[in-house]
């Protein structure tokens, strides 16, 4: 309690000691400095905190305590803010006061479904057991988008296919730890051909509905895995007041899926043509593409080739504004890679309202994954028979299936919609030496397991419904008689419960309670069941609704594996 000392206006303070500083922890002046010398003269808006972080891992090689509290200064955000996003996404590592910061090298083996079939564990046990853990850090890592490769890892940011303990020694030894850009068709080739030639005579006098109505008439729907016809989100997001955005989902997280991957290192302006048209249609103010960072060298050509576009006046500088993505698999769905880009932790949305209303900044966001703006400027192009005119099995058009596990040729093969596995595993060029056909995952671990008998299906939209699967990312692993399907299983729930984003109980505790539950060597099929229907029922994203599929399907094909 204050008291006064008999002058009219002087107060004195109780007795006690005064604070010299204000409360919580202090700013470190050197980080301070530090920080701001990284950032330069980016802006500090809240919506660019993770492309700052990673400004600061990738000099640092890791997120310090001082680091974030001096961000969140510079960024006048609370330090809890920034703490709970740098935590929240497994590529950046933060270091608390008196902790050993991690190596200078790390590498990340990947662990998903082809890769363990490949021998990922015995790879990365081989690492662990002949590196210097001071000098190298080897982790497991979810699936890198290089299935057909497998077992696949990261060095730095250097991957390398097929792995082996000899390349990764070589890769050490000459310091090779940086991305390996691919032969692509540049600006300039994809101009020769034709390139940007359609967006510019829209631009000039285009009608968006008549461009809409192409993409309705080819039959295109969204690739992402939900399947929405491409064309009618045009009109839900023109038809809202303006400022609108347009969001690329790049973050091609899915196990087993490849297919975008393999289109941008290869063709990158179709997809960007198509982008720039789509934006066009709704009048989109910025483009975001949110790219996964496991893709280094795709983030390498997209940056270029936007500044490229940027030179030659064909977009406004920063116009497209490319961001780079985490370690977080729910970024893919639709909203939590919003939050993403808004500089957040990626949280699903309760819906409704929709992202075609209330997106990016809150304002009407349309949302296309990587293949169908690839596929919107072929149609603009070539014209929507480029799908519709291709028919099998009574379905129409082409699907580019990501294919790896057990066959001859993995990679992307494109095929009519209409084909079935027996088709795929032909196309893949048959079953590898020794192995029989025995089981197959259809669109990646959301879609679980059917068996080999199952073969005469379409593998695409609406027909595997009824099999209690869906045709998802069309990430097709074959698995064969040396294979247990029960492990293929509990390695896609393990992917599962690692990347459940947790803020629902039903996803969050019962990928655990899974887990848990399948690695006895009998299963306790009424109480998986009834789990399955609480987290199908109850999750607030597909993550959870759709994590239960391959515990069901396993159970109900096979299972004799885990009685």
């Amino acid at each position: 309690m204050d008291t006064f000392d008999g002058d009219i206006g002087v107060w004195k303070s109780a007795p006690g000691k005064g604070r010299k500083t204000p409360k919580g922890r202090q700013v470190d002046d050197a980080a301070l400095a530090n920080v701001r010398a990284l950032l330069g003269d980016r802006p500090r808006r809240r919506d660019l905190l993770i492309e700052h972080l990673h400004l600061i891992q990738d000099h640092y090689g890791h997120l310090s305590v001082q680091s974030l509290n001096a961000l969140a200064e510079e960024m006048r955000m609370a330090e809890t803010e920034v703490y709970e996003v740098a935590t929240f996404y497994a590529h950046f590592d933060v270091v608390k006061d008196g902790d050993v910061p991690p190596p200078a090298l790390t590498i990340r083996v990947c662990d998903s479904l082809s890769c363990e079939l490949a021998g990922a564990q015995a790879l990365k046990s081989a690492l662990e057991d002949g590196l210097d853990p001071t000098k190298v850090r080897v982790l497991r890592a979810p699936c890198m988008g290089r299935c057909d490769t497998a077992p696949v890892l990261e060095i730095g940011h250097n991957h390398i296919d097929s792995a082996t303990v000899e390349k990764v020694d070589a890769a050490i030894a000459a310091d090779d730890t940086h991305p390996h850009v691919t032969e692509y068709q540049d600006l300039a080739a994809y101009r020769a051909t034709g390139g940007y030639d359609k967006l510019e005579s829209l631009r000039a006098d285009g009608d968006w509905q008549v461009v809409q109505e192409l993409v309705n008439q080819s039959g295109l729907r969204g690739l992402g895995g939900a399947g929405f016809p491409s064309g009618k989100k045009w009109g839900f997001v023109r038809a809202a007041e303006g400022p609108r955005y347009l969001a690329v989902n790049g973050d091609e997280g899915e196990p087993g899926t490849f297919k975008d991957r393999y289109y941008l290192e290869r063709t990158p302006h179709l997809f960007l043509e198509g982008m720039l048209i789509a934006a066009w249609a709704v009048e989109a103010d910025t483009c975001f593409i949110y790219m996964r960072d496991e893709y280094p060298v795709v983030l390498k050509i997209l940056a270029d080739e936007i500044a490229r576009l940027e030179d030659a006046g064909l977009v406004a500088k920063g116009y497209i504004d490319l961001r780079r993505g985490a370690g977080a698999y729910i970024c893919g769905e639709e909203s939590a890679m919003i939050e993403s880009i808004e500089g957040k932790r990626g949280l699903p949305r309760h819906r409704p309202p929709y992202v075609a209303q209330v997106g990016i900044f809150n304002r009407p966001t349309l949302v296309h994954n990587i293949e169908t703006l690839h596929w919107i400027a072929r149609i603009c192009r070539e014209g929507p028979e480029v799908l519709s005119s291709v028919e099998k099995n009574g379905r129409t058009g082409l699907r580019s299936y990501s294919v790896s596990g057990r066959v001859v040729n993995p990679g992307v093969h494109l095929l009519p919609s209409g084909s079935t596995i027996t088709d795929i595993i032909e196309a893949a060029g048959g079953m590898a030496e020794g192995h029989v056909f025995k089981a197959y995952q259809p669109g990646g671990p959301s879609s679980g397991l059917l068996p080999a008998s199952v073969n005469d299906v379409p593998l695409d939209f609406d027909t595997l419904q009824p099999l209690g699967t869906f045709i998802g990312s069309a990430a097709v692993v074959v698995l064969s008689d040396q294979d247990r399907v029960r492990d293929a299983a509990l390695n896609m729930l393990r992917f599962f419960e690692d990347e459940s984003c947790g803020q629902c109980t039903p996803c969050r505790a019962g990928c655990s309670k899974a887990v848990q539950l399948m690695q006895a060597d009998k299963w306790d099929q009424p109480l998986l069941q009834d789990l399955c229907d609480v987290m199908q029922d109850a999750s607030i994203c597909g993550l959870g609704q759709a994590a239960p599929n391959p515990i069901r399907l396993t159970m109900k094909h096979f299972s004799e594996e885990v009685c």
